[in-house]
């Protein structure tokens, strides 16, 4: 759950939720497009159905469009589909990469600041730096 909170988060930060949203609209109404322009689909439930085929590139082949126009609408929903997946997933990667470095920079500034002040250390603390270091290097290495 923490994990869907923090994702939910990066989309609103970087805006990304509108490009979903907007994704979402447009699959709906190419839904409603297919129920209204092919012969062939009847109902919405069907249509979203064949929608759905199309995005995951499955085919199912159970639900298919016959008219050209649908065809066309098809086209555009496979295409959109490509580039919102490749967006979200860069915007997510990214961000991600992002907080993961500047995790990393707080912590490296945070021993740095240490180190500065080694004179003014316990026995304890010093072992505690010593043991850090120790950890680290074994991480570099293996």
């Amino acid at each position: 759950m923490k994990r869907l909170r923090v994702l939910r988060n990066i989309l609103v930060r970087t805006k990304t939720n509108r490009i979903l949203i907007a994704y979402l609209v447009f699959v709906l109404i190419s839904a409603l497009l297919i129920v209204i322009f092919d012969p062939s689909i009847t109902r919405y439930g069907d249509a979203l159905w064949y929608c759905y085929a199309v995005i995951s590139t499955a085919g199912f082949g159970d639900v298919v469009v016959t008219t050209m126009f649908s065809k066309i609408i098809s086209v555009l929903v496979t295409a959109y589909s490509t580039i919102v997946i490749a967006i979200v997933t860069g915007v997510v990667v990214n961000f991600y990469t992002e907080i993961t470095e500047l995790q990393r920079k707080e912590t490296l500034t945070a021993f740095m600041d240490r180190l500065e002040h080694l004179e003014s250390m316990s026995k304890d603390e010093l072992k505690e730096i010593s043991t850090q270091v120790k950890k680290f290097n074994d991480n570099v290495r293996n």
